[in-house]
């Protein structure tokens, strides 16, 4: 019951950057009495549960060589952001895709640390997620960007969380049939006080402080509650609508002209939420094309620079 209660508290009563489809997905799972039904296994959530321990370190070393030998060969490091936006990785479910934003932090910070890596890609496809924590992580993305450009590669859908979190790369690439959008914010508050009536529970609250009950699932939403829920929507949407005016050169006029519409390749790029027209794969080989070729060229210089000193020293 604990972990039901955890993901509820995800679900309800707070701003969400999703797709209202993957919110209602949400509140029928809920309603459901939460009972799972395994899709994705991912491997960012405790591969242990499936191996011994020796087989999961082998496993890890091998995929880690393989990570580097590709970074040796391209310069570029590839990360996923997949699946539903979550602020923290004790929040992931092993029964679902997702990205917690603070694993999603140290994987950018480390690959912008590391010399061999040139260029960072994200391979985006989520329909976004949690509000909590997504601010501060695309302003750390833009940040990063000034070290070492970051390339968001839409793949095949960026909407809400996950838009937000792309449109704070050095640039942000769409395919013909890849989504970006959803530049909005929903919340949703479930009330449980009829069926718990009709399971013959009721519920009395003994609280302090006038706010303390807001929002709770044992009775009817009041004006109160809705009106500090609004509030939350609110603050979200203007950080929201703030952030992407920002981080892609719009004004906040044209973001909210949006309305939290999605938009598919072409369109997305005329209206400013994407820079140009490429297939995922191909857009991962021009970003390793430009890499080896600013290798080769500095490689050029630095011999270049040897054989020129090297002349002057023989005609001392």
């Amino acid at each position: 019951m604990k972990h039901y209660l955890r993901a509820a508290s995800l679900l309800f009563n707070q701003p969400l950057l999703v797709t209202p489809d993957m919110l209602d997905l949400g509140v029928r799972w809920a309603n459901q009495a939460m009972n799972l039904n395994i899709i994705n296994i991912g491997p960012t959530v405790s591969d242990k549960l499936w191996h011994d321990d020796d087989d999961y370190g082998a496993r890890l070393e091998r995929i880690e060589e393989q990570r580097r030998a590709a970074i040796a060969k391209t310069g570029v490091e590839v990360i996923s952001v997949h699946g539903v936006l979550v602020s923290r990785g004790s929040h992931l479910n092993a029964c679902e895709t997702m990205t917690s934003y603070e694993d999603l932090r140290a994987q950018l910070k480390q690959a912008v640390a590391d010399p061999m890596v040139e260029h960072v890609v994200l391979d985006i496809d989520s329909p976004g997620g949690a509000a909590v924590g997504a601010f501060e992580l695309a302003a750390d993305i833009r940040a990063l960007a000034r070290l070492k450009p970051i390339s968001g590669l839409v793949n095949f859908m960026a909407y809400s969380g996950g838009y937000l979190i792309g449109s704070a790369c050095s640039e942000l690439v769409v395919s013909q049939t890849s989504g970006v959008g959803s530049i909005g914010v929903i919340a949703s508050h479930m009330d449980r006080s009829k069926m718990e009536e009709n399971m013959g529970v009721k519920v009395t609250t003994v609280y302090a402080g006038d706010h303390k009950n807001d929002l709770s699932p044992h009775e009817p939403l009041t004006e109160q509650s809705l009106k500090v829920l609004q509030d939350l929507v609110q603050e979200s949407y203007q950080l929201f609508v703030g952030a992407v005016a920002e981080y892609r050169g719009l004004s906040p006029e044209k973001v909210i002209a949006t309305q939290a519409g999605l938009y598919r390749g072409q369109a997305g790029i005329a209206a400013g939420l994407a820079d140009r027209l490429q297939s995922p794969q191909d857009a991962v080989d021009e970003v390793s094309r430009a890499v080896a070729m600013s290798r080769a060229s500095r490689q050029n210089n630095r011999i270049g620079l040897r054989a020129a000193a090297a002349n002057i020293q023989s005609q001392l």
